[in-house]
């Protein structure tokens, strides 16, 4: 046997021996804890910045905005979505241990999803859960596919196609206007019930006006694209086993982070300086979504690289940070849906109305308190029982009848 086959068969062995990777938890907690602290910076969609407060503050509420925008805006999104393609293949691969074609039941699957996402929705206008759901559905062909066409389908996507059609199109045809931007119509209902509806005018306008502002801006926003590309490159991630420490693995993450650092600093640029020199809005509204879609894509690359790396030179147990936010990454669909929940009643009229009392600052304070008391759940919880109490009723009604 070859020193490459013998590699392999070790991590092919190593992955298998646990239901579970760790690392994985970790980042998906580490993702899941920047979109918390994202949504409280947004007020969970109805934003707000108090009037009358001391320089001071307002300069700080301006730097911790820029921060974390600046790390997390976007990437963590893509954090998530590369893990989302993740855990299908290792429920692919667990299947098919077991002798199960788990194609048809994934597809259920993604069914159970789309109920999870209109329980979401109710109260969140930014759910993301219904899109995974529609694009999820990719993987269950791309399964069969060669890791050589699922790299070439995931890049075709990340480069947003569409976004560059419409960019050449206008300049075909420089009268042509489209502005990308039919979300903001049903943007201002929906904030507007935030901001001063009772709890059952919230949940009525988030059955329609809510979903389509969430759906619309995700599709204007280049995610009908980028998602499936993420969800693809995670499933392949799964496959190369790069999770997994080995030789091969960790001179992957090295390289990655190279690239990733290269292409920031590029598509930083192109969507920095390119944009004022564009007159057409057409042109700048569709190259306004290609060119940082690609920013994000290249920057969350960074954060995903340095967190493995990381976590694979400690010991391959990662740092005290990292195992700490472990558990609330593995119920991270239980933390997802609840985070919401408590958001929008922290911010929305019906609740304790703070969207337009508090500023940046208290709003990552308030996200860090929302982490912390999860995260306390989170722990409490998976002491007694195997999975989260969504993950476990997801599960269940996946094998429904099996």
């Amino acid at each position: 046997m070859s020193y490459k086959e013998d590699f392999y068969l070790t991590m092919k062995s190593s992955l298998q021996s646990s239901s579970r990777l760790e690392v994985v938890d970790a980042l998906r907690g580490f993702a899941l804890l920047a979109i918390v602290l994202l949504h409280n910076l947004e007020h969970y969609n109805i934003f707000g910045d108090p009037a009358g407060q001391p320089l001071w503050l307002e300069n700080l509420n301006r730097y911790v905005t820029d921060v974390i925008y600046a790390l997390f805006a976007g990437q963590a999104y893509a954090t998530f979505s590369l893990l989302f393609g993740f855990s299908f293949y290792i429920q692919m691969r667990n299947a098919r241990s077991r002798g199960v074609d788990f194609r048809a039941r994934f597809a259920w699957r993604m069914l159970v999803l789309v109920a999870f996402s209109q329980l979401h929705a109710l109260f969140y206008n930014g759910d993301i859960l219904l899109l995974y759901a529609v694009c999820g559905l990719l993987l269950i062909p791309a399964s069969g596919w060669s890791n050589r066409t699922v790299l070439i389908v995931a890049t075709l996507l990340m480069l947003q196609p569409y976004c560059w059609a419409k960019v050449i199109y206008a300049l075909f045809n420089p009268e042509y206007v489209d502005t990308n931007s039919m979300f903001a119509r049903f943007a201002a209902s929906a904030e507007e019930v935030g901001r001063m509806g009772n709890l059952w005018q919230t949940l009525g306008n988030n059955i329609w006006n809510g979903q389509l502002y969430s759906n619309f801006w995700q599709v204007e926003a280049g995610r009908l694209f980028q998602t499936p590309a993420l969800f693809l490159l995670g499933m392949l991630a799964g496959r190369l086993e790069l999770f997994v420490k080995s030789t091969v693995s960790v001179a992957f993450w090295r390289k990655a982070l190279l690239a990733g650092v290269v292409g920031a600093v590029v598509f930083y640029c192109l969507k920095t300086f390119i944009p004022p020199h564009i007159d057409n809005i057409t042109i700048l509204s569709y190259y306004g979504i290609a060119v940082p879609r690609m920013y994000n894509f290249a920057l969350m690359t960074v954060l995903v690289s340095v967190f493995v790396l990381f976590w694979f030179g400690k010991d391959n147990v990662g740092y005290k940070f990292q195992r700490f936010i472990m558990p609330f990454g593995r119920m991270s669909l239980t933390n997802y849906i609840t985070q919401s929940v408590i958001g929008v009643f922290v911010y929305y009229h019906w609740g304790l109305n703070l969207w337009n009392e508090v500023g940046a600052t208290v709003s990552a304070v308030i996200g860090l308190a929302i982490f912390g008391l999860l995260l306390l759940f989170s722990r409490y919880w998976l002491a007694r029982h195997r999975q989260g109490p969504l993950e476990f009723l997801w599960k269940k009604a996946t094998w429904l009848r099996s």
